[in-house]
């Protein structure tokens, strides 16, 4: 028999087990970090220094700090009891991010956002036409560049990238939007001050590669700011049957 449960990895009691409470106690703690789980931030690379009891973070690549550097990347960190325990997340878990105000799924290698899409037409035989929204919100903008993690879908038509200033950009006094090798492909100088926005359309591109969205700073590194972005796009798909 297992020590630990098959899913969530909880602690089990042990026939003639002495201090029972505390394998119960520590399972309990683990099902409060894992049901309606909330995260802070998946962003932020710097252990804090004074996270509130019970709150928690995703574990970004390179993370720093004397129990976050130990930690694997994409795993969730949960502060408690004076300590810091890590969970491994399995494929198929969704996680409400705090900063993005969004819900991330766990691929079983990244958490990403679900893509919101809509069947336009569809066949007898499966093929269809979608429509398809991405969205993610880059936040603690930071140096020349930032690249999103979120990214246009392989096989997809892109007929728009929006943005919005969510947060005042510190550093850069304009910023673009595009991609790797067209820095400005989907607006140039753009503004940096709040809830300035711009529809970024394009006459409609084919992208044959996932690929991400890059915000150039202008006029000097990003030191701070978050900006919201959108791949609007069409997704064809081939018949099945």
């Amino acid at each position: 028999m297992s020590d630990t449960s098959p899913n969530l990895g909880l602690s089990l009691v042990m026939p003639a087990q002495a201090q029972k409470h505390v394998t119960v106690n520590e399972s309990l703690l683990k099902l409060d970090a894992l049901v309606q789980p909330i995260a802070q931030s998946r962003s932020v690379t710097v252990q804090p220094a004074s996270p509130g009891e019970g709150q928690a973070w995703l574990i970004p690549d390179g993370a720093s700090g004397a129990d976050w550097a130990l930690m694997a990347a994409h795993s969730i960190a949960v502060f408690r009891d004076g300590f810091w325990t890590e969970i491994i997340p399995r494929e198929g878990w969704q996680l409400y991010l705090i900063d993005e105000a969004q819900s991330v799924t766990f691929s079983g290698s990244i958490w990403y956002l679900e893509i919101a899409d809509r069947v336009i037409a569809e066949t007898a035989n499966g093929a269809q036409t979608r429509t398809i929204l991405v969205e993610q919100t880059l936040s603690g903008l930071s140096g020349a560049s930032v690249v999103s993690t979120e990214k246009i879908p392989a096989r997809s038509i892109v007929f728009c990238v929006s943005v919005r200033t969510t947060e005042v950009i510190t550093g850069a006094v304009s910023f673009d939007c595009g991609i790797s090798g067209e820095v400005s492909k989907f607006g140039g100088s753009l503004g940096v001050s709040l809830g300035a926005s711009n529809l970024g359309v394009i006459g409609p591109t084919a992208f044959y590669a996932d690929t991400p969205i890059e915000l150039t700073a202008n006029g000097g590194n990003f030191t701070g700011g978050s900006v919201a972005i959108a791949i609007h796009a069409l997704l064809p798909v081939a018949p099945v049957g």
